[in-house]
């Protein structure tokens, strides 16, 4: 965020909304996440009245330039907002529509508050834009596991992919533990679960290509990654995420 000159305690930025809450009788509290300041919460007073000058804008996945008002409490107010895009495509879809909210959810759920994270922002922009873009693509498990993988990564949770996580050992790589964070070895597979050559790929593939190339996920090699993931998170992040697709 960067003040605004010879306004004292107003910021300018953009922001992604994660989350809309009504709040009392006319106001609306967002939950936001920005490249410069990473999730934090406003308030939009009166966004709720019929002739608001915040129209529509304020309602999840909503990608905004806004200027907020700074204070002494939690919460920001929000005192402007114009659209960057409002995915106006992908609202029109009930999968893509469930896709976003559960990317959103996991920003929401892994990521610190006030805490900047620019490959995260990025990251939520690229997929909100690749699911308004094409809403069909939401239905592919394959986007949504690269999405939340690439997530991990961002906030530093990222599965160790390369070599046994406990011993090291590159070869014989045919479980995942959650607890030791990554895939191990035969000699090493204590309380982890089989893991699939086709799953492990996915992993590694998944991370290196682009978003928009995110390889396809057999039902199979969805379950297994998604269940790698998401044990990773729950005993290094301390947090379960929604299921990814």
């Amino acid at each position: 965020m960067r003040q605004l000159d010879g306004v004292p305690g107003s910021v300018k930025t953009q922001a992604v909304v994660l989350r809309s809450i009504r709040y009392g009788e006319a106001d609306r509290i967002v939950h936001l996440y920005s490249a410069t300041r990473g999730r934090f919460g406003a308030i939009a007073k009166g966004s709720r009245r019929p002739k608001s000058r915040f129209g529509g804008r304020l309602e999840p996945f909503f990608r905004l330039d806004m200027v907020l008002y700074e204070g002494r409490g939690d919460l920001l107010t929000v005192t402007a907002a114009s659209t960057v895009n409002g995915h106006a495509s992908l609202r029109a879809d009930g999968p893509a529509l469930m896709a976003a909210g559960r990317a959103c959810d996991s920003v929401l759920r892994l990521l610190d508050d006030g805490e900047a994270n620019e490959p995260a922002y990025n990251l939520l922009c690229n997929y909100l834009a690749l699911l308004d873009a094409d809403p069909a693509a939401a239905s592919a498990p394959g986007l949504a596991l690269a999405f939340r993988l690439k997530l991990a990564l961002a906030a530093g949770f990222s599965p160790e992919l390369g070599s046994c996580a406990r011993c090291g050992e590159a070869e014989h790589l045919s479980a995942f533990s959650g607890p030791a964070g990554g895939v191990v070895c035969s000699a090493c597979e204590g309380d982890g679960f089989r893991l699939t050559g086709q799953a492990h790929r996915f992993m590694v593939e998944a991370l290196a290509r682009p978003l928009a190339e995110a390889p396809d996920a057999p039902r199979q090699v969805a379950a297994l990654s998604d269940r790698a993931v998401t044990e990773t998170l729950e005993h290094h992040a301390h947090v379960r995420l929604r299921a990814a697709a």
